[in-house]
């Protein structure tokens, strides 16, 4: 996973700038560049989209499903296989039911 410190540096590495030209363009004071870059601090989203703007860069983000190993999921399915369809339909009856009264607490 690549870190806000990291995608600062090398998108101000990429426009040729200094910690303090980058912070003169954003409007903020090069120590919090630094800050940000040293992964003493984590800016948020707006920030960070803020300072890439101003080397330049665009920021997007996309979300990908991750392939989860020895996930405690995986531990209910061989008795999910055991189950004759009318057993598994009864679960999903009454887990639809918890999860609807669930959401009006």
């Amino acid at each position: 996973m690549t870190t806000a410190a990291t995608l600062l540096r090398q998108a101000r590495a990429r426009a040729g700038l200094s910690q303090r030209a980058l912070a003169r363009r954003a409007g903020t004071a090069q120590s919090v560049i630094a800050r940000i870059e040293k992964g003493q601090t984590s800016p948020t989203w707006e920030t960070l989209e803020r300072l890439l703007a101003a080397a330049n860069v665009d920021l997007s983000a996309q979300l990908e499903s991750r392939v989860v190993v020895g996930s405690h999921m995986l531990d209910d399915v061989p008795r999910i296989l055991r189950m004759t369809p009318e057993q598994r339909l009864e679960e999903v009856k009454n887990l639809s039911e918890f999860f609807a009264h669930a959401r009006r607490v």
